[in-house]
């Protein structure tokens, strides 16, 4: 018999902290929720305060008799589910499950998985909270409100296996009109001069600024040409020298949000595998004898360090870099006023273990993420950047060029840390010579070039959750399910990396938009998620909330069950006939894009992958066509069309000339810095812009 029961969702989590608490204690797993709302009905009585009818989850039945023959031994049982609502809601449904009173000090939470967070978490017990526990169950009854009306509506009126959801029908919604701005968008003419100058044998580029004091846009060839006639000699005077310094201040350390972002711009991390390895990090990484969580808690919208944190790190930086690489104790970040900010931020519980003496412990993955995040976190607690900036304006008739030119003065947290962006522009020093007022400089090359405005770009997962945080749409745990859903679901696809809606995502979208306006409103979604966090904070009631929600749902889903209209998806035609019974094939959507199929399904079941050619022959076989395939993993890949065949393949894009040395096959290859095409067989190699 042991004197403390402790229960956590997860094995990784329990194995850890069952190191830490000695022999008294006995840590076992949940495996996540044990009860929920069922799956075949609605499980909302709202004829009675929306009442839900919580059951125990299919196949959890011999996970909760363990749990209970564990505790009806033990003194005393702990519930130490993670720190957030769905974390308490575990709590609580275990706490209902085992005959536990909610009412006593039986919640145990703690930020970090480290030895003297989980010993002191322990010292400070407490109730449940019921304010979490009511604003998950508000979330979970809403949701099961919105998907268990619309969805079989779907089903009806569209086809089977369809859903509709708060939170993910929004996101489509931002998906389908970015798609809608960018067929609906016109170009417009502009254009830009550059040029070449030289300075005592140095030279320097500078771009058209304007004429006659003023700043001028050109936006077609004529305005370039009268520009350019003005323009008389070589010579131009350098009219003003402009010197400063300019402070960077590092970027905060990761939120949820902010993590996935970086992840996905440096790492290439989809939002689903960076809280997959994050998850791994927080609960316990095995450090040779000891098992330590590695980071805090990543279900966070808060930039909030604690002191302890920062004094270490401020110890880190001056012993690792010296002092004056240390930040100013300066003010934190204001928090966004949609911040919940119940945790810290996304940070690493030591600074000491560092990427470098952790690298052995972890997997490629894994070290990677921890590695961003250490950086991430020691450069947000370092000195601010001084860059040493100039500025040249260059004269001739009144015909204006700027020269601008930066250098790092001291790099201060730049030397471990550059926060990414979504266009990879990679910052470099750009110097000027010693340029001084007065002094004339020579125009060696004036190019004009031909430009036209693009439209903006499609949503990658990045911008996606940086649009739906700042919106106010979800919050730090709702972001990765929802884009895994919209895409499982077949509302969007991902080409190179960027959201595509698909014909069924815009015809859902459509009918949603028509009859519930309100679920897809960006405004409406986010007062709901505003009125979650009153619900916590304990200024609402969820009943309440959810009933004024209903009202008006109900009145909706009334009009709609009548007026909605059966809408057909017509079966696209392949072309070509299927080679099993000779029917033709047709074009459906699947959940990884669009594939042909027999259109005598059910009684003909061929399927076919949809090919695109490359337009180059097989040079393993000389008779099949290199076509496009994914893997399942859905990277893309190049093989012959007559596979199982001919089993030739390549990671790298054939191309259509031959080698100029040896006549072989040559492919495009493509990293983050450069993009080349290389020859298969020899060492030939061409450099591409």
């Amino acid at each position: 018999m042991v004197d403390y029961l402790v229960i956590v969702e997860s094995p990784a989590k329990a194995k850890t902290i069952e190191k830490y608490l000695g022999k008294k204690y006995k840590v076992k797993a949940s495996m996540g929720h044990v009860r929920d709302l069922p799956r075949s009905q609605m499980g909302v009585d709202v004829e009675d305060s929306y009442n839900p009818k919580y059951i125990t989850i299919r196949g959890k039945g011999p996970v909760l008799k363990e749990l209970k023959d564990a505790a009806k031994k033990a003194k005393k049982v702990y519930l130490a589910a993670d720190p957030d609502r769905e974390g308490e809601a575990i709590a609580w449904h275990l706490a209902h499950s085992l005959n536990i009173d909610e009412h006593t000090d039986c919640r145990v939470v703690f930020n970090e998985i480290t030895k003297d967070a989980v010993k002191d978490a322990f010292k400070r017990p407490r109730s449940i909270n019921m304010d979490l526990v009511d604003a998950q169950q508000a979330r979970r009854i809403l949701d099961r409100l919105v998907g268990y009306n619309i969805s079989p509506l779907l089903w009806k009126k569209v086809k089977k296996g369809l859903s509709a959801g708060r939170v993910q029908s929004v996101a489509v919604r931002l998906i389908v009109e970015r798609e809608k701005e960018i067929q609906e968008f016109k170009p417009e003419e502009y254009w830009k001069i550059n040029a070449e100058f030289e300075k005592d044998g140095e030279t320097f580029d500078a771009h058209f600024y304007g004429a006659d004091e003023k700043k001028l846009d050109l936006s077609n060839e004529d305005e370039v040409n009268n520009i350019l006639k003005r323009i008389k000699g070589e010579d131009f005077l350098i009219k003003s020298v402009q010197k400063k310094e300019r402070r960077r201040n590092p970027a905060p350390p990761f939120t949820t949000s902010s993590l996935q972002q970086e992840a996905a711009r440096k790492l290439n991390f989809r939002a689903k595998k960076t809280m997959m390895i994050a998850q791994q990090l927080y609960e316990g990484i095995e450090i040779g004898k000891d098992t330590v969580g590695l980071i805090t808690y990543m279900r966070t919208d808060s930039t909030r360090i604690s002191e302890t944190a920062k004094s270490e790190a401020s110890s880190y930086i001056e012993q690792k870099y010296g002092s004056k690489y240390q930040g100013t104790n300066k003010k934190a970040k204001k928090q966004s006023e949609k911040s919940q900010d119940a945790h810290e931020a996304v940070r690493p519980t030591s600074v000491v273990r560092d990427p470098a003496s952790m690298k052995k412990y972890l997997s490629r993955d894994q070290n990677r993420l921890y590695k961003l995040i250490w950086e991430r976190f020691v450069a947000s607690q370092m000195a601010s950047a001084i860059m040493d900036t100039m500025s040249v304006d260059l004269t001739n008739e009144g015909v204006i060029f700027r020269a601008t030119g930066s250098k790092v003065k001291f790099p201060g947290f730049m030397k471990v840390y550059v926060e990414g962006n979504d266009d990879n522009k990679k910052e470099e020093d750009k110097m000027l010579p010693d340029l001084q007022e007065g002094m004339n400089a020579q125009a060696k090359d004036i190019e004009p070039s031909q430009h036209f405005t693009q439209p903006p770009p499609r949503y990658s997962e990045a911008r996606l959750v940086k649009t739906m945080e700042e919106l106010g749409i979800g919050r730090p745990s709702t972001y990765a399910p929802t884009l895994d859903t919209i895409q499982r679901r077949g509302y969007v696809a991902l080409e190179d990396r960027k959201f595509v809606p698909t014909e069924l995502g815009e015809i859902v979208l459509d009918l949603v938009l028509e009859f519930f306006p309100d679920i897809i409103d960006v405004e409406f979604t986010a007062k709901l998620e505003n009125n979650l966090d009153e619900i916590e904070d304990g200024q609402e009631n969820w009943i309440e909330i959810i009933d004024e929600f209903y009202k008006n749902f109900s009145k909706r889903l009334e009009v709609a069950e009548e007026e909605m209209k059966e809408v057909e998806i017509k079966d696209e035609p392949a072309g070509e006939d299927c080679e099993k019974c000779g029917s033709p094939m047709v074009i459906k959507m699947g959940r990884y894009g669009k594939f042909m199929a027999c259109s005598n399904f059910p009684d003909c079941r061929n399927t076919k992958p949809i090919l695109k050619e490359v337009g180059v022959k097989c040079p393993s076989c000389k008779e099949g066509n290199i076509v496009e395939r994914k893997s399942k993993k859905n990277r893309l890949f190049y093989g012959c069309d007559r596979f199982p065949e001919c089993e030739f393949l390549s990671w790298d894009k054939p191309i259509k000339r031959k080698c100029p040395k040896c006549n072989s096959m040559l492919v495009e290859k493509k990293t983050k810095k450069k993009k080349e095409i290389k020859c298969v067989n020899c060492d030939y190699t061409e450099e591409q812009n």
